[in-house]
């Protein structure tokens, strides 16, 4: 994060994303948008908790509790609202989302565990897997593609719950537990942002919270896993890592902290060069305390970082170096689609923003 701006480096990489972490971190963090502020807007208002969002095609999605979800026009603002069929899914929250090139899946939290898959051109609507259980509770679910997905849950054996589909949702296989890295009792995930789940190419990261912050990778999808300690307190029920992006194969962060206390920001945020191997506190003095998203901005060479939470909005130009608070506005997760515009949702609301400043 502070080291010397090489200048070769500078004049052959700055023209393009760097999938080499080594080659990101030599170069100079020191963003060009330090006058940066941001303009937010409400663009829909319900009885609802909304915790997930995702774009594809043109339009961002959303997912809350009641069975409730929709899609909006990236381009015109319009938003369609719409609501899964009468039944269990009126009751539960829908906390994660997924949306591929022709598919939406959505995944509720608690037991039972749905999974409907939605058909983006017609809005059909199918539930594809269910399952029951005292324990049951789903996480974040991601989809690599049409066809492939993954979800991540609470321990509901002796191990954390990873389930996959390699067929559009038709059939999902559990993860064996002598298959995952060691279990820790205690150890579990939040349903906070759909965002215990980065995906990169053929990499998969979740995160955990609660009697450990641990990173789980896998290089393959999910076949095999390795597990790596983090620097972000745990130990209590509501502490841990609520979010984790990835920016590459090499260049990720994480961040949460103690839900209890909010204020906190001496260990709830840190950074990876190494694909998540080992981690590097980041900058507290004037850091963000506890939050339940965060995101690389997009087409800022990995520099910039959206973090989002209860008490507010946070921006960094130095990769977690240093921080400004944008806004008093709490959300509980956020969605980029250039490093100028996306969506925020939180309790009853979803509102458009703008970052203003030109890179």
């Amino acid at each position: 994060m502070k080291n010397v701006l090489y200048i070769a480096l500078a004049l052959t990489l700055t023209a393009c994303k760097t999938n080499s972490p080594t080659m990101v971190n030599q170069l100079d963090t020191t963003s060009a948008r330090s006058n940066l502020t941001i303009e937010i807007n409400e663009i829909m208002s319900d009885s609802i908790s909304i915790r997930a969002l995702d774009y594809g095609n043109g339009a961002y999605w959303y997912s809350g509790s009641k069975g409730k979800y929709g899609k909006i026009n990236a381009e015109s603002g319009e938003v369609l609202k719409l609501q899964l069929p009468p039944g269990e899914a009126l009751t539960m929250e829908f906390r994660s989302l997924a949306v591929t090139e022709h598919y939406t899946y959505l995944l509720s939290a608690g037991s039972p565990a749905l999974v409907y898959k939605i058909t983006n051109a017609t809005n059909k609507v199918k539930l594809v897997y269910s399952e029951l259980g005292e324990k049951v509770f789903y996480d974040s679910m991601k989809f690599w593609d049409d066809q492939e997905g993954i979800a991540f849950g609470d321990p509901s054996k002796d191990c954390l719950s990873i389930i996959k589909t390699i067929d559009g949702g038709a059939t999902w296989n559990s993860s064996l537990c002598e298959d995952l890295p060691e279990f820790i009792i205690g150890e579990a995930g939040f349903a906070a942002s759909n965002s215990n789940i980065s995906l990169y190419k053929d990499h998969v990261w979740i995160v955990t919270g609660g009697a450990a912050a641990r990173v789980l990778h896998s290089k393959d999808r999910g076949i095999t896993w390795e597990s790596y300690s983090t620097p972000i307190i745990s130990g209590g029920e509501m502490t841990g890592i609520y979010a984790v992006d990835f920016y590459d194969d090499k260049l990720g962060v994480v961040i949460g902290g103690d839900w209890n206390n909010k204020n906190d920001n001496l260990a709830n945020k840190a950074i990876s060069y190494d694909g998540g191997n080992t981690w590097k506190l980041l900058n507290v003095d004037n850091g963000p305390g506890y939050c339940s998203d965060i995101v690389f901005i997009p087409e800022t060479k990995g520099k910039e970082l959206l973090a989002v939470g209860p008490q507010g909005i946070w921006w960094s130009g130095t990769q977690g170096d240093s921080w400004k608070k944008l806004s008093d506005q709490g959300f509980y997760t956020v969605k980029m689609i250039s490093h100028k515009e996306g969506l925020l949702a939180g309790q009853n609301r979803i509102s458009s923003f703008s970052l203003r400043g030109d890179l």
